[in-house]
């Protein structure tokens, strides 16, 4: 039985998976209140499904990208867990699972997470053996300079504000060969964060591999990070 927790920015979402079946997600937008909100979310998903702490053999977070206040929240509740069971702790990026949601599309995937301050971490992706596989490391740039990179048929998905709204309208009407996925699968869902995890802890997990102590998240420098 693993639980997922994705804290890294104000999409925050939790899912329960059986290895077989996911059992249980929620997603929701908060408002920077990760803190309040996280511990009471963890345990109305446990007793709705009727699993105990105590059936957890795995949990898995999400690493990031994101706000150090964000993800602070979830990596310590996660860490806090797998280590007082004994249990795997498996991260999983931001960006690989928002593309583990997408289906199939004839172009790249760009898979975009909000950086503040008009800037946004830019992660491509393309079609490899049945799935998305990443191209290259993250960037961090602003939209214009990402809509101008573009150089062939490339698909839009993640945290798309009003403002990578327009530039994506501009682009468009300047003849960027560049698609918005719709609105469902640009939300990062912690069912596919299960997902990948999963695939990673495979039938026998690696007790060091997985040691919590070993987690390290990635965080997006913002006026609330540590220097």
């Amino acid at each position: 039985m693993l639980l997922a927790i994705d804290t890294a920015t104000q999409i925050m979402s939790l899912a329960l998976h059986d290895g077989q079946r996911l059992l249980a997600e929620q997603t929701w937008h908060t408002a920077n209140n990760h803190t309040l909100e996280l511990a009471p979310a963890v345990q109305a998903l446990l007793r709705r499904c009727g699993v105990t702490v105590e059936r957890l053999t795995a949990v898995a977070v999400s690493t990031g990208p994101g706000s150090y206040s964000g993800l602070r929240v979830g990596v310590a509740l996660a860490k806090g867990l797998a280590a007082a069971r004994r249990l795997p702790l498996v991260g999983i990026s931001s960006f690989d699972t928002l593309a583990a949601g997408q289906p199939y599309y004839q172009g790249g995937l760009l898979v975009i997470i909000q950086a503040g301050r008009g800037r946004i971490s830019v992660a491509r992706y393309q079609w490899r053996k049945g799935r998305w596989g990443g191209r290259g490391e993250p960037q961090l740039m602003d939209w214009d300079t990402l809509f101008a990179s573009i150089d062939g048929p490339a698909y839009l998905t993640g945290e798309i504000n009003d403002a990578g709204l327009q530039a994506l309208a501009a682009a468009r009407a300047s003849g960027a060969p560049v698609t918005l996925v719709p609105s469902a699968y640009r939300l990062r869902r912690a069912g596919f964060l299960a997902e990948e995890a999963l695939a990673l802890l495979g039938d026998k997990p690696d007790p060091h591999k997985f040691d919590s102590s070993r987690l390290v998240p990635v965080y997006i420098k913002t006026q609330d990070s540590p220097e």
